[in-house]
């Protein structure tokens, strides 16, 4: 029994091998060769960027170039898409030996994850059943983004803890499960989530932590001296902080009705997020003894307004609404940081670096159910009959539905969000822990020089303020003009 015992030990935790020279590179190559040739067979120009079906359509309906649904899209588009590859990439820049870890990665599985989300939501939203192709065109290409960004959410709660080749894995079934959950959500119980607070952000969030959880590191400790930041590393991390910020109104506009909705769904955000900084802001200083404000939550709690409208941000909340939104759950979120990270590092054995469970997946939850409960509120004096029938697309098989009906499959869309995110994280997880994927031990998590060249220069570690961790927040006091140093 005891030899059974040894020989499992030694297939599951044997010592680790960083060397990915053949993993990576085939991966890389085998999956991308996989691209071209599935997008050969199934993708195609949809009819407003073909030439000659853009030709045909603009007889057809009397329209004009200027009337191409890409000069609608193409700003949000551009927004979302600087949102996935520098928002989200330089935000998980904060540690101050993983910022090639946090961007590079970050691309790497952006630009892999956006041609595999094409193909997967086309399968289910765009395929002809009658050429049995595939058309994309601008708004496919937003959605596209929104897919992988749901990888790159669980990516925070494995930075510096997973080799590139684990987060392909990550990435391939994260866009895979995502496509899943969203048709259910957003085609079967025909829910209203145009900025992902269900489908992307609760999904992502505890899709990470579920992965997190399988693969707890008992011994991460012996990393201890790399989990914090420098100074410059928070610098660049607010730098990814306020790209977010700034642009999360096109994030939660980008795929609305044109007209009104989009453009209330533009304000609502936008209101939500200013509320939830000055929040932010209170309890951080509130929380320390001397008042002083702490970066890490500046740079993930004040952009949780933002994750939280997502789903009500297109229904008439009202503008106060949307204000005691981003007010709630910026206080949320920080406490989150403060309490709830420690708590379930503790005693939950989930490890999660960036804190995606209080700036995605809490507050992505709450904002399903607000989601839910403003839309069982709304009334045909507030938005017209019309109105109803257009925010809510009661129309077709749903054109008897109630404004009831439709809160409770609201809330039921988060439900389903999170099962898949719990219970296909945790499968993922289970995979990730076989020993063929090289990645680092213990005590060298956090650390670029494990996948990266990195310039002699920087190969040692200079002094550095070790007070900014996600995990766990620091009780031990610190005097107005001292710190704690750690010596290279």
């Amino acid at each position: 029994m005891g030899n059974c015992a040894d020989c499992l030990k030694g297939f599951f935790c044997p010592p680790k091998n960083t060397n990915i020279r053949i993993s990576l590179p085939a991966v890389c190559f085998v999956w991308q060769i996989a691209m071209i040739v599935l997008f050969g067979v199934f993708i195609r120009y949809d009819e407003e960027s073909d030439i000659k079906l853009w030709l045909q359509l603009k007889r057809t309906e009397n329209i004009s170039d200027i009337d191409n649904d890409f000069y609608f899209r193409y700003p949000s588009f551009q927004d979302v898409h600087v949102m996935i590859f520098v928002g989200f990439g330089f935000l998980m820049t904060f540690l101050k030996r993983y910022s090639f870890g946090g961007v590079g990665f970050n691309f790497l599985i952006g630009a892999f994850g956006l041609q595999w989300a094409l193909l997967m939501q086309g399968w289910f939203h765009a395929l002809d059943p009658n050429t049995g192709k595939i058309s994309i065109g601008v708004e496919g290409l937003i959605n596209a983004d929104f897919c992988v960004a749901g990888s790159l959410i669980a990516y925070g709660a494995l930075l510096g803890k997973v080799s590139p080749v684990q987060l392909m894995v990550v990435t391939l079934f994260g866009v895979t499960l995502f496509a899943v959950e969203e048709y259910i959500i957003l085609d079967l119980l025909h829910c209203r989530d145009a900025g992902g607070s269900m489908v992307i952000h609760c999904f992502g969030g505890y899709y990470g932590l579920a992965i997190s959880w399988v693969l707890y590191r008992p011994k991460l400790h012996q990393s201890k001296r790399l989990q914090g930041s420098a100074y410059h590393s928070d610098v660049f991390a607010m730098i990814g902080t306020l790209f977010l910020w700034m642009f999360w109104p096109s994030f939660n506009s980008a795929i609305t009705d044109h007209g009104s909705g989009q453009h209330r769904t533009a304000i609502n955000t936008y209101i939500a997020l200013a509320s939830s900084v000055l929040t932010t802001v209170a309890i951080s200083s509130a929380s320390e003894k001397r008042g002083k404000v702490d970066m890490v939550h500046i740079q993930n709690a004040t952009l949780a307004g933002g994750v939280a409208m997502g789903t009500a941000a297109e229904f008439m909340i009202t503008p106060y609404g949307a204000l005691i939104v981003g007010f709630s759950t910026g206080i949320i979120s920080t406490f989150g940081y403060l309490f709830l990270s420690p708590f379930m590092e503790k005693y939950l054995k989930i490890q999660d670096t960036c804190g995606v469970h209080n700036l995605h997946a809490m507050p992505g939850m709450l904002g399903g159910f607000i989601g839910a409960i403003v839309a069982a509120a709304a009334t045909e004096e507030v938005y017209s009959r019309e109105g109803l029938i257009e925010t809510f697309d009661f129309e077709g098989e749903f054109a008897d539905r109630t404004v009831g009906t439709q809160g409770g499959f609201q809330a039921a869309g988060v439900c389903v969000s999170i099962a898949f995110a719990v219970v296909g994280g945790a499968a993922v997880g289970l995979i990730l822990r076989l020993p063929i994927w090289g990645d680092p031990a213990d005590d060298n998590c956090f650390d670029d020089e494990v996948y990266w060249e990195v310039p002699e220069d920087e190969e040692g570690i200079p002094p550095v303020l070790e007070y900014n961790n996600h995990m766990i927040h620091k009780h031990q006091e610190i005097s107005e003009t001292n710190f704690s140093v750690e010596q290279s």
